[in-house]
């Protein structure tokens, strides 16, 4: 029966992707759409679906944007400011306090 089933041979009438459907007849409509003039229902699935997308972009918005630089070449520009500005307390003549 197995290799029946395997060959595609023999069988109980039109497959599963051969059937006329569940339709008496279609709506005559492009990709089945209501006619003009008729909102679209939506599925079960759209509205979670839209919320999470939504929140996602929010959220990665919002967290990339507040993330500290910490590249190198920041590092860098402060400690060479640190360095101008320990130089130059040195060339006053005053001590540099420790941060």
């Amino acid at each position: 029966m197995l290799r029946a089933r395997l060959r595609g041979g023999g069988g109980d009438g039109a497959g599963r992707w051969t059937t006329p459907g569940h339709e008496e007849r279609p709506k005559g409509h492009l990709f089945n759409r209501p006619p003009p003039g008729e909102s679209r229902k939506w599925e079960d699935w759209e509205l979670p679906c839209y919320v999470t997308s939504f929140l996602t972009v929010a959220i990665l918005g919002v967290g990339l944007s507040a993330k500290p630089d910490l590249t190198l070449e920041t590092w860098a520009h402060h400690k060479a400011l640190d360095r101008l500005q320990e130089k130059d307390l040195a060339a006053a003549g005053q001590v540099p306090r420790e941060l």
